[in-house]
């Protein structure tokens, strides 16, 4: 039986139709024409399909439509685009982090989850937070490599942007520093 829902993806509104058990991941590739996240084993083990919800990293395959509701979904397709990449998707890039790339959706989620809530992560926690993101190429140690980037880059731009808050406060111009290469 399909019902109407009203969904928050990516910072737009949309409205779909379907039964309230339908997996998430089915709505978003299927009607939305979002294809970062990627069915993978369909029982939320491998993380291909990740997304964020509120900010959470979670598995898209095994959330029905009904538990969405009004929640904030983002995908990899809502962190940036192709002029204006997330610092994750940048350092991803940047490492050459990727072989057949199919995990990539999944290992990036989790790297902006992990940095959103611990901004100086260990290598510990890196490793913590990849654990249940399979890579099927042995890519491992450029994805690593990638998160650090990435940990680089994003402290690159917190300190540029309280460089630009202390300049505004202060009424003088602002030096950004250089992005580390």
């Amino acid at each position: 039986m399909s019902k109407a829902f009203q969904l928050d993806v990516n910072g737009s509104q949309w409205a779909v139709e379907a039964d309230p058990k339908t997996p998430l991941l089915y709505i978003l590739r299927n009607d939305l024409a979002l294809n970062g996240p990627k069915f993978g084993c369909g029982l939320g083990e491998c993380g291909a399909c990740s997304i964020l919800v509120d900010g959470r990293a979670v598995r898209a395959c095994t959330i029905p439509l009904s538990a969405v509701g009004s929640r904030c979904v983002t995908t990899l397709e809502g962190l940036g685009d192709g002029d204006n990449l997330h610092p994750v998707q940048q350092a991803f890039i940047d490492a050459a982090a990727a072989q057949c790339g199919y995990c990539l959706n999944g290992m990036i989620i989790a790297t902006v989850a992990l940095l959103q809530q611990n901004p100086s992560p260990s290598e510990a926690d890196i490793r913590e937070a990849l654990r249940h993101n399979l890579c099927r190429c042995g890519t491992h140690i450029e994805i690593l490599a990638a998160v650090r980037g990435a940990v680089e880059l994003s402290q690159a731009d917190l300190r540029n942007e309280a460089a630009r808050k202390v300049a505004r406060m202060s009424g003088g111009a602002t030096e950004t520093l250089e992005r580390p290469q």
